[in-house]
């Protein structure tokens, strides 16, 4: 129990939203906290549940996902260990905005909306931190929608290679793995795009030596190739660097 509840504070302590905590606060942030694991495949939360739980990943992974208006499951961003989640549920009568599912046996801290308002009250670098959380996710969610209306698709899903990169990216001897399970539909879906587009760019871009991959994997084996199609760079600029 002692191993585990240092594990616990070790992530928390690593994560952006418990920057400015003091060991003894973050104990008490912890001690407020219920554990779950879920499985792969299952819900932490679904969208348009009334939101009532505020949530932090501490082993694993969650897939946040979202209807589109067509029925389609779009996936918005993977939170990682330390990363939060469900901020929106610090306040009285929300509903989540959209469905966080384990991508593999994960594990989550839980607090319910009473035990982080206290908190909050007591612990100025969580407000802060708090607002700091809801103002990356409406920026990230402004920039997808300006990718959507004005980029190419294969500048949309270069860019969603390199989110995932930053997020989940671990060097390997030929460059860079997305160390999580990720489909070709997967891609589909946080882009806007077709399974059958996506195949069609990968498999391009596998011809000329951008990136390699296999089921459920990639691995980016030329970063700079990557950043300049997402920056949309001429030709003649897109070398390996």
């Amino acid at each position: 129990m002692a191993s585990r509840r240092a594990a616990l504070l070790d992530v928390l302590a690593r994560g952006a939203f418990f920057q400015g905590l003091q060991p003894g606060a973050l104990a008490e942030v912890v001690a407020a906290a219920c554990e779950r694991r879920v499985e792969e495949g299952e819900a932490v939360f679904r969208e348009g549940e009334p939101a009532d739980r505020f949530c932090v990943v501490t082993d694993g992974r969650l897939k946040l996902t979202q209807l589109g208006a067509d029925g389609n499951e779009v996936i918005l961003r993977f939170v990682g260990p330390g990363e939060a989640t469900a901020a929106l549920a610090i306040f009285e009568g929300t509903e989540y905005p959209l469905t966080a599912r384990a991508v593999g046996p994960t594990s989550v801290l839980e607090w319910e909306r009473e035990a982080v308002q206290a908190l909050l009250r007591r612990h100025t670098a969580l407000a802060v931190n708090t607002v700091r959380l809801l103002s990356e996710r409406l920026r990230e969610v402004q920039e997808r929608f300006r990718e959507l209306a004005t980029e190419r698709v294969a500048q949309r899903v270069a860019r969603a290679l390199l989110r995932l990169v930053r997020q989940a990216g671990r060097k390997v001897e030929v460059g860079v793995l997305i160390d999580l399970p990720l489909s070709r539909q997967d891609l589909a879906e946080m882009t806007g795009t077709t399974l059958f587009t996506v195949s069609r760019v990968l498999s391009e871009w596998e011809a000329r030596g951008i990136i390699e991959s296999g089921r459920e994997r990639v691995t980016v084996t030329n970063p700079h190739g990557l950043v300049a199609i997402a920056e949309d760079l001429p030709e003649e600029r897109r070398g390996k660097g």
